[in-house]
């Protein structure tokens, strides 16, 4: 099986090296930058499976990264866990807000980031394709070819619109889509979808899930995303 990567992007020598060893005893592959430039250039030249951020960098903010990070479309599905001292709660909003899966502080213990870090993997995992066709994401499952849709195998009944974004949504569960993503999802370049406002199939999608329509996440001033 094919060690996962991660990017522990640190100005603390210490820290970073002890994060390193205990990852890798843990089985992962471990790489590690001391700036945000440097952390930046092996995210485009390596593609890491996740990435652990600090925020107090000595080049650029960490939340600043994230931000880049989340931009570009060749790697915006990386997941990113923020490992800082910073610990308020305006400190936390603001890192999940910039796209961040999940944000601890330090003094962490190696276990909980170990943790946090195969419970965002495992996650990322379960909105991938079975085969071509057939999205599996926790209790929902998306036949693309037959255009059916089931939450705990039951069938639901949807517009295309409501198809094409709910299979957006689930296809790259646990990744904040903004809503011009969404809208792109939607049309498809299409000029049959009459309502262009991704909050109102946000809003039909959520009732005709019922109790499952706490699934899709609002992630405020950013857009959405499928959380199973």
């Amino acid at each position: 099986m094919t060690r996962k990567t991660i990017l522990i992007i640190e100005d603390e020598p210490d820290i970073a090296e002890l994060i390193q060893i205990n990852l890798e005893e843990d089985g992962f592959e471990v790489i590690c930058s001391n700036t945000a430039e440097d952390g930046y250039r092996k995210i485009r030249l390596l593609i890491p499976d996740l990435v652990v951020l600090d925020l107090m960098l000595p080049d650029t903010p960490g939340i600043d990264l994230c931000k880049l990070i989340r931009q570009n479309k060749k790697f915006n599905q990386i997941p990113i866990i923020i490992a800082t001292a910073r610990a308020s709660e305006a400190d936390v909003v603001l890192g999940l807000e910039a796209g961040a899966d999940d944000y601890i502080t330090k003094p962490f213990s190696m276990r909980e980031l170990s943790a946090r870090i195969r419970a965002i993997l495992r996650r990322n995992q379960r909105g991938q394709l079975i085969n071509d066709s057939i999205i599996q994401s926790g209790p929902l499952r998306l036949d693309q070819l037959k255009h059916e849709a089931h939450i705990n195998g039951n069938p639901l009944r949807l517009t295309l619109a409501e198809f094409r974004l709910l299979a957006t949504l689930a296809g790259r569960a646990g990744e904040v889509l903004n809503r011009d993503q969404l809208l792109d999802s939607i049309t498809e370049g299409s000029a049959n979808i009459i309502d262009r406002n991704v909050d109102v199939h946000i809003r039909a999608l959520r009732r005709k899930l019922g109790e499952s329509g706490s699934l899709i996440l609002t992630v405020r001033g950013i857009g959405y995303k499928f959380f199973a």
